[in-house]
């Protein structure tokens, strides 16, 4: 897979309010790069793109309660190139924990994006990234 990794896409932190973050950021420096929303079972989870210090945090507010505390990152994910190659290398190293059998495709969210879940050995979710 290294051969389509781009680099770290962003890091995914879950807070309990979207505007109170935003604003928190903001103060240390940070500026918004999208708003959006993706359909959950429980209601729509409210996302948001927030860059600072060359990083990009994922800010996601979950429509029901979410745990707080040393838990609150739930994920990381890896920028590629092409996912599907991505993920065939991937597959091809022996990791077949993906979340979903096929990848989501969100043309709309954040100018358009499409990704696949894994886990790790810990259980930890690694989101494959390409934007499109």
């Amino acid at each position: 897979m290294n051969e389509h990794s781009l680099g770290l896409g962003h890091v995914a932190v879950y807070t309990r309010d979207m505007e109170e973050s935003i604003a928190f950021y903001e103060k240390l420096g940070g500026s918004v790069k999208g708003r959006g929303g993706v359909a959950a079972p429980e209601g729509e989870k409210k996302l948001a793109l927030v860059s600072i210090g060359g990083v990009t945090l994922e800010l996601i507010q979950s429509p029901t309660a979410m745990p707080m505390g040393e838990g609150n990152i739930p994920h990381i994910a890896i920028l590629v190139d092409d996912l599907d190659a991505a993920a065939a290398a991937v597959r091809a190293a022996g990791v077949d924990t993906f979340l979903t059998p096929e990848k989501k495709v969100l043309p709309e969210l954040f100018g358009g994006l499409q990704n696949w879940f894994f886990t790790g050995p810990s259980g930890e979710q690694i989101e494959l990234l390409q934007m499109l």
